[in-house]
């Protein structure tokens, strides 16, 4: 389990180790929100709970616009981990099936790796669309690619607890979160 970093404006930053949340707060350089006291680590001469949420001591300057590139570990948290043609989440696939990247126009037809034409497909979507597109196929797409927000971004691969989502409702909203839970 990681440790929300909170920036001085309580903006959600990051999921950082605990001992390294350990270090900031021993440091002076961040100050701890939630902990967990059931989970104590322990020096010669001291003894602190486990930091669930720290927050820092000084703003950190984040810029705001930038743009991620596509990659599978984001693209299949934004899709759900599951097919977009049959619906079969990664739990559900058979022995050597896995989740590929598809390209809803074909690299081959002059289709790119953006957000908007890619989509996460099981091993045998794929191959029975080959280098078609959806329509082309008969195969239907359960919903349309787009470019996630930055907070499902940098939220959407990270287990968060219900502490710590507590402070990213705060920050960014509840409907933030209950998209990140899928709901």
């Amino acid at each position: 389990m990681g440790c929300l970093t909170l920036n001085a404006s309580y903006e959600p930053l990051t999921i950082v180790p605990v001992r390294r949340a350990l270090r900031l707060i021993i440091d002076q350089k961040a100050e701890a929100l939630e902990v967990d006291e059931s989970r104590r680590f322990r020096s010669e001469r001291f003894s602190y709970a486990t930091p669930v949420v720290i927050r820092l001591a000084r703003f950190v300057h984040v810029p705001r616009r930038f743009r991620r590139h596509v990659t599978n570990t984001f693209m299949f948290a934004r899709d759900r981990y599951a097919c977009q043609y049959c619906g079969r989440h990664r739990r559900a696939l058979g022995h050597r099936e896995f989740l590929t990247r598809d390209h809803l126009l074909p690299m081959c037809r002059g289709g790119t790796n953006s957000w908007s034409n890619v989509t996460t497909a099981c091993t045998r979507c794929n191959h029975k669309k080959a280098n078609r597109t959806p329509q082309e196929a008969r195969m239907k797409l359960l919903s349309q690619p787009t470019e996630p927000n930055h907070v499902e971004l940098v939220w959407a691969v990270r287990g968060v607890t219900a502490i710590q989502a507590k402070y990213i409702a705060t920050f960014y909203g509840r409907d933030v979160v209950r998209a990140l839970r899928g709901e």
